[in-house]
């Protein structure tokens, strides 16, 4: 996505300008800043559709950016992809940046080309989740040959009526507003029964039985497992 607004905090000078000026040579709109105080005021401000962050920054760190993104009122802003950037490097360093809400992070010293390929892979993401996230607000959902209508609880797949339950439907939502993007089964235990604790087995089971629905024979697979991480819904 040439053109993209691109909000870089990177607490090094030197990399951050050298970075800035790569990616604006690619086609990006880039906006620059060294401090974790100012990144976060600026973020929580102004809409970006990618941010790139470094972890330890002056004032406030990358990881409290992120988690205050994260709690943003503004969907918008809320949802923004986030790519950490960082000489932080061990595996619980990672988890901790994941589950701060990162979607992406790669560990400095890195190559370039990893890096751009990172970025218009988040970018694409984004704009493959624009267009159902303007069908749910309209009611509907068109993800490949499947269509569903959400407050009548149904869908129509080669023409064929499918009955679905209010959790199926919620289900379906949340993969249409990640498609293409793996989503893990602790984050749909939280979008579909927000403080109840479900047994461990319920998203598992819930799929399954999704799948029986959508997916008859010879129809091509919507919904993947990744085994060990989670799930994603593919437009085919």
């Amino acid at each position: 996505m040439k053109g993209s607004k691109i909000r870089e905090v990177e607490a090094e000078k030197d990399l951050g300008e050298s970075l800035a000026r790569i990616l604006t040579q690619e086609g990006y709109e880039v906006q620059l800043c060294y401090d974790g105080d100012q990144g976060l005021t600026l973020t929580l401000t102004e809409n970006y559709h990618l941010l790139i962050l470094d972890w330890m920054l002056p004032h406030k760190s990358g990881l409290e950016i992120c988690q205050s993104l994260r709690s943003h009122p503004n969907q918008s802003i809320a949802t923004t992809p986030v790519l950490f950037l960082t000489a932080k490097d061990t595996l619980d360093d990672r988890v901790m940046g994941l589950d701060a809400g990162a979607d992406d992070y790669l560990i400095k010293p890195f190559e370039l080309r990893e890096l751009l390929a990172r970025v218009r892979a988040l970018l694409r993401r984004l704009s493959v989740n624009i267009e159902p996230k303007n069908q749910v607000n309209s009611g509907k959902l068109q993800v490949a040959d499947l269509e569903i209508q959400i407050e009548n609880q149904i869908a129509y797949r080669n023409g064929r009526l499918i009955k679905l339950s209010e959790k199926e439907v919620k289900l379906l939502e949340f993969f249409s507003l990640h498609i293409n993007q793996l989503v893990t089964q602790e984050q749909i235990f939280e979008y579909l029964w927000s403080d109840e604790a479900p047994s461990s087995n319920v998203v598992a089971a819930m799929i399954k039985l999704l799948r029986r629905k959508i997916e008859k024979e010879n129809e091509p697979t919507l919904i993947h497992t990744v085994y060990g991480k989670g799930y994603y819904l593919s437009e085919l």
